[in-house]
C-alpha cells in the first residue's frame, strides 16, 4: 500500500498485476490499482482533474490528463471518502505511476493533492536493490 497526505486529504494506492490479462510474450503487461481518497480536513472539497504520470522500465513517460475520476468528480465532506479502481497497460514488465488531483473547496480554492508513486511490479521484471 502506497499513500500520500496533502492539505488534510490522504490518497492510498494497491497495484496489483493482472496475470490473466497480461501477455508477455507480447510486451503487454496490465495492472489494476485500487485508490482511497479520504478528506481528513475540516472542509468539503471536490475532486474536478487528474493528472498521471506512467513511466515503464525503459524510461518512456506517458501523462493523462482528465476531468473527474472514472467519470465522476465526487464532493467529499470531512471525514468522507471515495473509492475506486482502474488500471494500466505497459509494454515493459514494471513502470511506476505518480500524479495529482486536482480539487476545489466550497470558497473556489484550487487545490492540488499528490496521489502516491506506485511501482507496477510483475513476476517478470527484474529486480535490483539500489
Amino acid at each position: 500500500m502506497y499513500d500520500e497526505t496533502t492539505h488534510s486529504i490522504r490518497v492510498s494506492v494497491q497495484p496489483a498485476y493482472l496475470d490473466d490479462q497480461s501477455a508477455p510474450e507480447d510486451d503487454y503487461y496490465v495492472w489494476s490499482y485500487k485508490v482511497v481518497i479520504e478528506n481528513q480536513s475540516g472542509e468539503t472539497i471536490q475532486l474536478r482533474h487528474r493528472h498521471w504520470r506512467i513511466t515503464d522500465s525503459m524510461g518512456r513517460t506517458q501523462e493523462v490528463h482528465g476531468e473527474g475520476l472514472v467519470g465522476e468528480q465526487p464532493v467529499l465532506g470531512p471525514g468522507d471518502s471515495f473509492e475506486y479502481t482502474s488500471g494500466a497497460p505497459l509494454s515493459t514488465p514494471s513502470g511506476i505511476m505518480a500524479g495529482i488531483y486536482q480539487a476545489t473547496t466550497n470558497e473556489g480554492e484550487m487545490l492540488d493533492i499528490a496521489i502516491p508513486a506506485f511501482s507496477l511490479d510483475s513476476p517478470f521484471g527484474r529486480r535490483t536493490l539500489n
